[in-house]
């Protein structure tokens, strides 16, 4: 070429472009760091381990940070670097080496004269090569190459001569590529061997605390939790964040506008749109739009997206040069969030009504192969409504509409449904979307008009939908409080459980749960509680997980309203405790479904006189609207507010309380009573024992605390003798606890005590005493009124009633001869506040209390608080003396 003389090896003897072209001196400039720029000493330490390795690749998507990356790391390099950025050299061998001799010798490594320059820009001679990798190999410490956008060289010539160079260069040259794509080397023998530094796209994403501090370095002191967002949409990617900064300093609310904006609208759309999609074939953005309405896609779902047959070589194209297709395994992929929320976008411009055609051929595809999750957002998303409750009816899915991690997803869902869809699988949707709220008669319309539509149809294949139609019309009897159409609902899914696939039936054990749940609830309304624990013991132990949770609080909370009701407050506590967590552990909302646990807490608390605690569980469940309604939760509520209320002096407030807000076709039992028991005991507070007798006898019979309550009334009226014939007709049940037998015990004693027959009292309160302090039952002894004072205020009462028992139970005077002691704590220590106490004691410090017990000061000064609070104290001094006095210590 002219200007370049040769010699006798074709060779010319200047470094020079061989079109004649000067050399560009940009391509040999380390990238400037901006002022901005994060240093990552994580990475660069990875990258030291360049040193001890001929190849090196730094592999990621576009805007991921790798030329930062490794220039902030060759700033810091004592050796040579030389730098070359391939730009449009990669078809050019000659050119190529051309530029990178000439970087060299930029660098301070220059060639000796003899091995010449390329003279074609499309051909090195091999002698080159030879010589410069012997040329390299003789030096004593080793020149750090570093190839920037590698990904530009596609010419296979070009690998295999930075190939031979390396291996023969040896310990003189360690080359560093920079790409967004795998280079065209083998690569395996290097890693085999141990010869190769990778540092790629998951290890170049930013994590949350780096985000914090990039974002600092552009103005925007911004909580952790807006940094974590701000990660997770962007999944650390280098451009995308520093994009996102720039743009936020610009806005008044940086933090808001953060976490809302719209990636389409902003220069990372124009970015990827750029550097992304538009360097791609035109079948393969049609393809990319295409496949950015799915979450995630396999090549058979694009394919049947696209009508194309060669999806899976264009996946793992795009996977492998890093084009912000992600792969997740066994042949499914997902695009980058941020892209694909751009894509859609693009998409919605450039061809608006393609999109419902594309999600209604992925809710097709995925019917069978796919989650059922995926296949109804499609079905949603296309408009396909029938199709869409047709899918979840024909799984046997619409028992998660009730329960599950999804519930509240697929009723916001299916909230789209227009009347248009008319199918019986629609009608059934919509019912159990109406039962769920408790609207029991829209939700009966429906139900009745899809199963009319079923029997209509005549098809086979309607095992599922039959099913389905089997739990809702369980749960409308319960919602009704109707427990003959609960029993006919139980008998007609047996006869229908046959016709569904069994396998079919153990994937949706929340379904069983919940028709158990609904059937042993109407049976606890009506009374019968030996058959709802039957039902509700079984739904309580259902398999299943998340899915079954719901229904398995249900249960354990009946169960517990049956353990309360029957006396035994600390069943009551153990299995509403247990319902609570039923959920709790899985993250569901609380309170969930019924609430009849937290009921249950609460009239167990007003039972222990822990009034504030009782109250505060009321609260929970009254402010929770996505609690259903039904005749035993409502009379849960009544028993639990009107109880609380009379604990509080509000007679008049608690009768009005006591009568569930809920109609039912059949009146309970229980629920009768209870509101007769509120009604006698606020007559029986306002003085006038003959009213509180007379409530009680419309009564339903066999109510054990009825017979026990007008006892009491009649005690009251001075009838003694009335009292204790009617305890000895109605005597407890073997079942009754505690809170029936112990205030059947303190109408016989206060008979004893009025008849002058002070043994028999003592010897009765004993007894009382006894069973009552296991449950910690203390409202009777409050309720029982003077007569039972002076008795607790001397031994060996005192001391049953001491450590747990309200001293409302005791005056604060003292009786003729009784000890001058003071009266019991409101509420027994816990083992741990008996542990401090007694530290407390020995003059120990919080700290030293903390350290000796090997929990934290914070958790030292809560038990402080509880012991103060139970001793009636507000100093450590007091404590101690208390609780000496009370002989705790």
């Amino acid at each position: 070429m002219a200007g370049h003389p040769q010699n006798e090896e074709g060779l010319t003897s200047s470094y020079a472009d061989p079109q004649g072209e000067p050399f560009l001196l940009t391509r040999f400039a380390v990238p400037t760091r901006p002022a901005t720029f994060l240093p990552r000493r994580r990475l660069t330490r990875h990258l030291d381990q360049a040193l001890l390795t001929p190849l090196t690749m730094v592999n990621g998507a576009a805007g991921a940070g790798k030329t930062l990356l490794v220039a902030d790391w060759v700033a810091g390099r004592d050796e040579p670097v030389a730098w070359l950025t391939a730009e449009g050299s990669g078809r050019s061998p000659g050119i190529l080496w051309a530029y990178l001799l000439q970087a060299l010798c930029v660098a301070g490594v220059p060639m000796p004269a003899d091995i010449g320059c390329p003279a074609d820009a499309h051909r090195v001679d091999r002698t080159l090569l030879a010589r410069v990798a012997a040329h390299l190999s003789a030096r004593s410490e080793p020149v750090i190459v570093v190839l920037d956008e590698y990904d530009r060289v596609t010419d296979p010539q070009i690998a295999e001569q930075l190939e031979f160079v390396v291996h023969h260069a040896g310990r003189g040259m360690r080359l560093v590529l920079v790409t967004r794509t795998e280079p065209l080397l083998p690569l395996h023998r290097y890693r085999a061997a141990g010869d190769m530094t990778e540092i790629r796209g998951a290890e170049l994403a930013f994590t949350p605390q780096e985000a914090a501090v990039l974002l600092e370095l552009h103005g925007l002191n911004l909580p952790m939790d807006a940094a974590r967002a701000l990660v997770r949409r962007t999944q650390g990617w280098a451009a995308g964040l520093r994009l996102c900064a720039l743009a936020a300093q610009e806005r008044p609310d940086a933090e808001r506008y953060l976490k809302e904006f719209e990636s389409d609208r902003t220069t990372v759309a124009d970015f990827l749109l750029a550097e992304v999609l538009k360097r791609q074939a035109p079948e393969t953005q049609d393809l990319l739009l295409r496949v950015s309405v799915l979450d995630r896609f396999c090549p058979d779902l694009v394919n049947a997206l696209t009508g194309r047959t060669d999806a899976e070589a264009i996946l793992v194209v795009l996977h492998r040069d890093n084009a912000f297709v992600e792969h997740l395994g066994h042949s499914w992929y997902r695009l980058h969030p941020l892209f694909g929320e751009i894509l859609r976008a693009h998409l919605r411009v450039r061809d608006p009504g393609l999109r419902p055609e594309l999600h209604r051929r992925a809710a097709h595809w995925l019917r069978r192969p796919g989650p059922l999750e995926q296949t109804l957002g499609h079905g949603a998303a296309a408009g396909d409504w029938e199709f869409t409750a047709g899918a979840l009816v024909d799984d046997l899915a619409i028992g998660q509409l009730f329960t599950g991690r999804r519930c509240d997803d697929l009723a916001e869902l299916f909230s789209g449904m227009g009347p248009e869809a008319a199918s019986p699988a629609a009608d059934i949707v919509r019912a159990a979307r109406d039962l769920a709220r408790s609207d029991l008669d829209r939700g009966l319309a429906h139900l009745h008009r899809a199963e009319s539509n079923l029997g209509q149809e005549g098809e086979s294949d309607q095992g599922a939908a039959r099913l389905s139609c089997a739990l809702l019309e369980a749960l409308a009897a319960r919602l009704a409080g109707s427990p003959d159409r609960a029993e006919r609902a139980a008998a007609m899914a047996q006869h229908v459980r046959h016709e569904v696939p069994a396998g079919l039936l153990d994937s949706h054990p929340e379904l069983t749960a919940l028709l158990l749940a609904h059937v042993g609830s109407t049976r606890l309304w009506a009374g019968r509680f030996d058959d709802a624990r039957a039902a509700l013991t079984q739904a309580a132990g259902a398999p299943g997980g998340a899915s079954t949770a719901l229904p398995r609080e249900d249960s354990l909370g009946r169960l517990a309203l049956i353990d309360y009701l029957d006396g035994w407050l600390g069943r009551a506590e153990r299995k509403a405790q247990e319902a609570i967590a039923a959920t709790h552990r899985f993250g569901l909302p609380q309170p969930s479904g019924f609430g009849i646990g937290r009921l249950v807490l609460a009239a167990v608390a007003v039972d222990r006189n822990e009034l504030d605690q009782a109250q505060a569980l009321v609260d929970s469940v009254s402010a929770s609207p996505g609690s259903m309604r039904d005749p035993v939760t409502e009379a849960g509520r009544a028993i639990a507010t009107a109880r609380l209320l009379l604990a509080r002096g509000k007679p008049h407030a608690a009768v009005e309380a006591a009568e569930p807000a809920v109609r039912a076709e059949v009146a309970s039992p229980w629920a009768s009573g209870h509101t007769a028991l509120v009604a006698s005991a606020a007559h029986l507070a306002e003085g006038r024992p003959e009213a509180a007798a007379g409530v009680l006898h419309a009564a339903p019979d066999g109510q054990v605390a009825c017979a026990v309550q007008a006892a009491r009334a009649h005690l009251a009226a001075g009838e003694p003798g009335a009292a204790i014939s009617l305890l000895e007709t109605v005597r407890p049940e073997a079942r009754a606890g505690p809170g029936v037998t112990v205030r059947a015990m303190l109408v016989r004693a206060q008979a004893a005590d009025r008849a002058g027959d002070i043994a028999t009292a003592r010897r009765l309160l004993t007894q009382a005493l006894r069973e009552a302090r296991r449950e910690r039952l203390r409202r009777p002894f409050l309720e029982a009124g003077p007569w039972i004072r002076p008795l607790l205020c001397v031994a060996p009462l005192r001391g049953l009633a001491e450590g747990w028992l309200t001293p409302g139970a005791v005056p604060p005077g003292r009786t003729p001869g009784s000890p001058d002691r003071p009266a019991p704590v409101v509420e027994e220590l816990s083992e741990r506040e008996r542990d401090v106490l007694r530290r407390l004691a020995e003059m120990m410090s919080t700290q030293e209390i903390a350290d000796d017990l090997h929990v934290s000061v914070n958790t030292i000064k809560t038990h402080l608080k509880g012991v103060y609070r139970k001793l009636a104290v507000g100093r450590r001094t007091d404590a101690v003396r208390r609780a000496r006095e009370l002989r705790l210590l």
